[in-house]
């Protein structure tokens, strides 16, 4: 099985949205400014919900905030 990582839109969604600071993000989906950082760089996997919650932020589906790339 290959290697594959799951990537974000996350930093060009919240550019697109009024350049929204990590902290709003965090904020508004109840998480720290620290794990919105971390899930942008690919350091950390947000829980379902989390994801779900960030995707509902910027109205997108969640398959255009995450992905799984090779």
């Amino acid at each position: 099985m290959s290697e594959r990582r799951l990537t974000n839109t996350i930093r060009t969604l919240r550019f697109l949205a009024g350049e929204m600071t990590q902290t709003d993000l965090g904020e508004r989906v109840g998480v720290t400014r620290q794990t919105i950082a971390a899930i942008e760089a690919g350091k950390y996997s947000p829980t379902l919900e989390c994801a779900f919650r960030i995707a509902d932020v910027f109205g997108k589906p969640l398959g255009e905030v995450f992905r799984w790339e090779q």
